[in-house]
């Protein structure tokens, strides 16, 4: 396996230490912060934000800014706040904002390839106007004394591959940290992501951490992530879904400790169901029902639980209800999903 060093990184006066180098990506919809706090509780070194329009952001009222920093959670540690948008000004605004009540570190979006958004010019958009998108990485820097991260993807199309550049330009205004995924915006998720090709970023920018992600779903894709990209380390997104325990194991295997095992039986009841009540208080009873049942079908589906036994756990409207049908739910009948090797 692939060593793996803690990292620091710094923009200004303000240094951040990553430890370990293993993340959790912004996913819309889906890193939320009780997700989020229950990664972070297996040891993340670090987890991002869901995206943050930058402009809704910075013009909203003051009752809508004080729910919006509360649902960042600014304060705990190893988080970081991830802004997408398209005009300096507003990102700028932003970081002001998130930086004064108590963000450590700031993520500027480049990778975000949903149709909204890039129809909006933010997102892998910005991968099409380098020289624009380096204003806007200018104004944050300039804004804040944090370190400010970024996160893109290899390019928008295999006619432009225009990663390492960018990430240069980046670094040389003052980014602290890059993350690649490996994959081209107008692939979207599809095929296997390219993480020999993130080596270009590293090679581009050797006195910054280089983060790699795409298809990584266990040790197993994050020592060969490491290995063929040279990345310090390693951003992982959708292979945490149901199993918010999976970056501490990927630690381990990494530093050649013992893995820690998946929670089973009733240590895994309780923990799903602490994240549902904790979805159920942050978003209010009926939004909470809605919201958590994605999570409630991946905790079960990773356990290898029964899709038969999943329906009623998903259609249920009564909190109490899902509770008590837990211990079944999450009873495996078939293999479970297990840390890859």
């Amino acid at each position: 396996m692939a060593a793996l060093a803690s990292m620091t990184i710094a923009t200004g006066t303000v240094r951040a230490v990553i430890e370990p180098p293993v993340a959790l990506a912004p996913m819309a919809g889906i890193t939320d912060l009780p997700f989020r706090r229950v990664v972070a509780g297996f040891g993340a070194g670090l987890v991002v934000s869901e995206m943050v329009a930058s402009r809704e952001m910075a013009q909203a009222r003051p009752s809508e800014r004080a729910r919006a920093r509360a649902e960042l959670g600014l304060h705990d540690a190893a988080t970081a706040v991830q802004l997408a948008g398209h005009d300096p000004r507003w990102m700028a605004e932003a970081a002001r904002m998130v930086a004064d009540g108590g963000a450590r570190i700031i993520d500027i979006n480049m990778g975000c390839p949903a149709k909204k958004v890039v129809g909006g010019q933010s997102g892998a958009a910005l991968m099409r106007n380098p020289d624009h998108a380096l204003r806007m990485i200018a104004a944050v820097v300039e804004a804040v004394d944090l370190p400010v991260t970024l996160k893109t993807r290899l390019g928008w199309d295999d006619a432009c591959l225009n990663a390492p550049e960018l990430a240069r330009r980046a670094v040389d205004a003052g980014v602290a940290m890059v993350t690649i995924h490996g994959r081209t915006r107008c692939q979207f998720y599809k095929g296997r992501a390219d993480w020999a090709a993130i080596g270009a970023v590293v090679r581009a920018v050797p006195d910054v951490p280089v983060l790699a992600n795409g298809d990584i779903r266990g040790a197993g894709d994050a020592a060969a992530a490491l290995a063929a990209s040279g990345a310090a380390g390693v951003m992982i997104g959708r292979g945490a879904q149901g199993r918010p325990w999976l970056l501490a194991q990927v630690t381990a295997a990494l530093r050649g400790a013992a893995v820690p095992p998946a929670p089973t039986g009733a240590a895994l009841v309780a923990l799903v169901a602490a994240h549902y009540e904790a979805i159920l208080s942050f978003y209010g009873r009926d939004l909470g029902l809605r919201v958590a049942r994605k999570h409630l079908d991946w905790y079960a589906a990773a356990a290898g639980g029964a899709a038969a036994l999943r329906r009623p756990l998903l259609t249920a409207t009564d909190p109490q209800a899902v509770l008590r049908l837990l211990p079944e739910a999450l009873s495996p009948t078939v293999p479970a999903v297990t840390e890859a090797a």
